[in-house]
């Protein structure tokens, strides 16, 4: 049965540290949202207010309309998975997927249908009596799935499952919870640092830093319109070059000067621009600034440079690596013009809140709201 899930004005603090700050966030039902930030950033005390293990300093949790804070976490009938699996190592895997069961003090017949099932669902069906120390770290993760869903969850919980897994077997795992998800419409909330990840694997996301929620949206909706410089490096890795902005020039503290595509007004002024929107020609030709090469690196599908604008900046510009489109590599010491589109440019004022960029005729008046 699908829930929705209300987060209203929650926060938490310890001591004097606030580690979450009024987070007011809303879940439909068979939604997947993902907590995204570094760490110390509030996602995981989130989710652990949300499964009980924690309770608020201050707001109230909703489930399906009703306050879920009276409630222990056991009867919260949330489904929950660790990063460490958190799997019994004396119990099979079959006696790890019922133990919730046997907690509900369900009958045997049923409990072993309903491990079957939740065998079979994730491809485990022929490990049963295996212990866990005899899973790859993905069967265990498998493991830990089913048994999080064998008791027909209200709500799923995962925290940051993927992280002990290596690279291959992460995206693999992110494409099966994900399918999983959204056959079942299990509304599920999960916490990761990692922005690949998490793009991968939400309908939403909710960005957070040092406990504030930044911006909440569609992966594509933060990756293209980011609501602050720190949302637009955290997601998609945005060069980020801060500045004044005159004459639509944006001048570096460090002596470098770009060119921008448009004019914004005039004061202090943050740049993000995305190391795939940027192409990279020989020196002297148009383009927003020059620089040097320090570093040229294959990456198999794509071709990273490292370029230096001035002694206190640097940008990293990527393009594919393949094909009959592949980029120009260049040789560390190698002058080089950069150049990116209008479309791409992401201005910010000083206090970090988007600027609608202006053609010259539009100068005047944006200059008086900026100063204003």
């Amino acid at each position: 049965m699908s829930t929705a899930l209300v987060l209203d004005r929650v926060g938490k603090r310890f001591g004097t540290q606030q580690a979450v700050a009024d987070m007011s966030l809303s879940i439909t039902p068979g939604e997947m949202v993902v907590l995204l930030g570094p760490s110390g950033c509030g996602k995981t005390t989130s989710l652990r207010m949300i499964a009980g293990f924690l309770q608020p300093t201050s707001g109230d949790i909703r489930l399906d309309g009703r306050s879920i804070l009276p409630l222990a976490a056991h009867q919260r009938e949330m489904g929950i998975v660790f990063q460490s699996y958190a799997l019994f190592p004396h119990l099979s895997v079959a006696r790890n997927v019922a133990f919730g069961l046997e907690m509900r003090r369900m009958d045997r017949p049923a409990i072993d249908a309903r491990v079957a099932e939740m065998l079979q669902m994730v491809k485990l069906e022929t490990f049963a009596s295996r212990l866990p120390r005899h899973l790859s770290g993905g069967q265990q993760q498998r493991v830990a799935l089913a048994r999080a869903l064998a008791i027909h969850p209200r709500l799923l919980l995962l925290d940051e499952p993927l992280s002990n897994l290596d690279a291959a077997l992460r995206l693999e795992m992110a494409r099966e919870i994900r399918l999983l998800q959204r056959e079942r419409g299990i509304t599920t909330v999960m916490v990761t640092h990692d922005q690949t990840e998490a793009m991968a694997l939400a309908d939403r996301l909710v960005v957070m830093r040092d406990g504030h929620v930044q911006q909440i949206g569609r992966p594509e909706d933060l990756y293209e319109r980011p609501a602050n410089p720190f949302v637009a490096g955290f997601i998609g890795g945005s060069n980020i070059l801060t500045g004044q902005h005159e004459s639509g020039r944006l001048v570096l503290a460090g002596g470098g000067i770009v060119v921008l595509t448009r004019n914004a007004g005039i004061g202090l002024a943050t740049l993000a621009i995305r190391p795939e929107s940027i192409r990279l020609a020989p020196a002297g030709t148009a383009g927003c600034i020059e620089g040097e090469v320090e570093l040229c690196t294959y990456l198999g599908t794509a071709i990273e440079h490292v370029v230096r604008l001035d002694p206190e900046a640097a940008v990293v510009v990527r393009g594919p690596g393949l094909g009959a489109d592949a980029a120009r590599r260049y040789d560390p010491g190698t002058r080089v013009a950069l150049s990116w589109t209008q479309a791409d440019e992401r201005l910010f004022n000083a206090e970090g809140r988007p600027l609608p960029m202006m053609e010259p005729n539009e100068i005047k008046q944006g200059e008086k709201e900026w100063t204003s």
